[in-house]
């Protein structure tokens, strides 16, 4: 029995973090997209960032939402990935 309380235990520590994080989201207004290639190399640079869950970009509007953990990226770290790709962007007002 003490093996399945060391085991809930493991299990318990795995899963928490999963369920613990809180994600934030910011929309960013990326400039220089001018084709369907653009929106790809932007989600990338964007994925590459620790901390960041989630990218969508859409080409028509320009821009980029994405979903992060505040603990390990910030939106101006977001706004850098995307200007080092060569799409310069700032957060949506």
């Amino acid at each position: 029995m003490r093996w399945l309380r060391v085991l809930a235990s493991v299990l318990t520590l795995a899963v928490t973090p999963v369920f613990g994080a809180v994600t934030q989201t910011v929309v960013l207004d990326v400039q220089n997209m001018t084709c369907e290639l653009c929106p790809i190399t932007v989600k990338k640079s964007l994925e590459q960032v620790p901390g960041v869950a989630s990218a969508r970009v859409d080409l028509d509007k320009k821009t980029a939402t994405v979903h992060f953990d505040p603990d390990k990226a910030a939106p101006a770290v977001l706004v850098k990935a995307t200007t080092n790709a060569g799409f310069p962007s700032a957060i949506h007002k």
